[in-house]
């Protein structure tokens, strides 16, 4: 099978514009630089986990310069990602997949290539390899104080959430959404919906228009591309969103908070510990113990009271006060 979706090869921001001004001097190339393959499933440009991932490698290449060598594989079905993974393995170092439907394929392709190192983002404990680590970003843990910040912000007493596949992962997120918001307003109510996939617009679209159809004006989420459908039908009736993975607020009045989940932390992670030769395998947990780079809640007009109240839960959730599910 040949893969047909983008591929894009680099030496690293930095060090391409070093080379280009001639201020490279041969010394600086001595040590081969770290051989980074990344597979992103999706759309770089998705508003969400893709773009996340893709704005930590690029600053990672920033950071890094001719330090790294960048190959990255994007737009992969899943009968491709083992071929596209192979691919990446066979001429790196470091091989990180953005995104927990590529642990399946990478775990198959790590046990044949034991040298090289995989790090999964969004990675579910599973079986331990030594040559791969999982990182969790702790979705749901961060969901909770998103349905927290839905209630708060909610003019109708009504919030809803979609999510892409009706996985484990996704639906405990839906579920502390859920959660969060009964945190603040015991008697909101709560609609919850499934695309079927991460990309699919029109359902996605669907499953909003039905829960504004029952009162819901802020809604949160778990899709890529899908994400699109939810924003048509936002922007129809008048009603907001809160986004994820990046703080992109003051970018689009549609929406009114952001979940930071690390994505693009945890690719930056993977990169800075190969390069400095600290990288372990086995299974992490990101989350709020980790920052606010790697997970954090913003509202973006929000109240001294608003903002005040969310830092609360954040500290009830690290100290055990509060309780989360897993994913």
């Amino acid at each position: 099978m040949t893969i047909s979706r983008r591929l894009f090869i680099g030496t690293g921001i930095a060090g391409s514009a070093a080379l280009a001004s001639g201020l490279v001097s041969s010394t600086a190339w001595t040590a081969s630089p770290v051989a980074v393959g990344i597979l992103i499933p999706g759309s770089k440009s998705d508003k969400g986990w893709m773009e996340s991932g893709y704005d930590g490698l690029t600053a990672s290449e920033k950071k890094h310069g001719a330090a790294i060598k960048v190959q990255m594989i994007e737009n992969i079905k899943d009968a491709e990602m083992e071929q596209a993974l192979t691919n990446l393995a066979s001429k790196s170092d470091l091989v990180i997949g953005v995104g927990g439907q590529t642990q399946a394929a990478l775990l198959k392709v790590a046990k044949r290539f034991p040298k090289v190192k995989f790090s999964i983002v969004g990675g579910a404990l599973g079986d331990k390899i030594p040559n791969v680590a999982q990182y969790d970003v702790k979705q749901a843990e961060i969901a909770f104080l998103a349905g927290a910040a839905a209630a708060m912000l909610s003019k109708t007493g009504a919030v809803s959430y979609v999510g892409g596949l009706e996985i484990p992962s996704i639906v405990n997120a839906g579920k502390e959404f859920g959660n969060g918001a009964k945190y603040i307003k015991p008697d909101i109510k709560y609609f919850e919906a499934y695309a079927g996939d991460f990309d699919n617009v029109s359902k996605s679209k669907e499953a909003t228009l039905a829960a504004i159809s029952q009162g819901a004006d802020v809604h949160y989420h778990i899709l890529n591309l899908g994400l699109r459908g939810m924003e048509q039908a936002a922007r129809e009736k008048g009603t907001h969103l809160i986004g994820g993975y990046t703080n992109r607020c003051g970018g689009d009045p549609l929406y009114v908070a952001y979940s930071v989940t690390g994505v693009g932390f945890q690719v930056q992670y993977a990169i800075d510990q190969t390069v400095a030769g600290t990288w372990e395998s086995g299974y992490k947990p990101f989350g709020l113990a980790m920052g606010s780079a790697a997970s954090d809640m913003i509202v973006c007009s929000g109240t001294a009271e608003q903002k005040a109240k969310l830092e609360a839960i954040k500290k009830e959730i690290l100290s055990g006060k509060i309780t989360t599910l897993n994913g």
